[in-house]
């Protein structure tokens, strides 16, 4: 339970900082923390290769996919003897292989492993409260990222209304406030509300849905 509610924090976070048009584009970025160099498919690979065991790869990815993983990390620690750049060039590959593999999984794109430190700020929190066990400073960060969102969308969209009858570009600008805000508030509850048991797909159809309606 707790991990599924990291999930859903985590995407909410993730999101905040997404306007209602672009969202249903930022659904892969959003997704990949799994695919950087410092993410937990890759750290765990790294240890899996130092200590030649490959089975706590292998929750990473699916059953059908666990002969060809086995297959190449068999491989990358043969080639890993044969010195430094060997070992960067095979490393390399048995991680892209992977990452792979593991979105594949996730019924999401592959785009190539991305570099460290381009993981958002709520993924990395989430992290951490998995490693700690408590979630209140990942809560904490969402929370206030949404309520500074919703309240900095209401007061453009509040001030823009007075003005929204005096000429049309006036009230365009109206328009284009309110789509921002009712959309970014939309999006929020809807996230919130979602079971976390509906996984990605779920995520991905109920934010078509909303970018259809409008």
């Amino acid at each position: 339970m707790k991990r599924t509610l990291l999930m859903l924090l985590v995407f909410m976070g993730a999101m905040l900082f997404v306007d209602s048009d672009s969202a249903p584009f930022m659904l892969p970025f959003v997704f990949a923390h799994c695919d950087t160099l410092d993410g937990p498919v890759v750290k765990t690979a790294k240890a899996a290769l130092e200590k030649g065991d490959v089975t706590p790869i292998l929750k990473w990815i699916k059953k059908e996919n666990e002969a060809e993983i086995k297959d190449l990390f068999k491989r990358t620690l043969i080639v890993r003897s044969k010195g430094k750049e060997a070992q960067e060039l095979a490393d390399m590959h048995f991680f892209e292989t992977l990452v792979r593999l593991h979105r594949a999984g996730e019924g999401a794109p592959y785009t190539g492993l991305k570099p460290a430190g381009v993981v958002e700020p709520a993924v990395v929190e989430a992290d951490k409260a998995l490693e700690s066990g408590s979630v209140e400073k990942l809560v904490k960060l969402v929370t206030e990222a949404a309520s500074k969102g919703i309240r900095e969308r209401f007061n453009k969209a509040k001030e823009a209304k007075k003005h929204a009858d005096h000429n049309v570009e006036a009230g365009r600008e109206f328009v284009e406030a309110y789509v921002q805000f009712t959309h970014y508030v939309e999006r929020l509850h809807l996230d919130a509300s979602l079971s976390p048991e509906h996984g990605h797909a779920a995520h991905n159809e109920a934010t078509k849905e909303e970018s259809h309606k409008h």
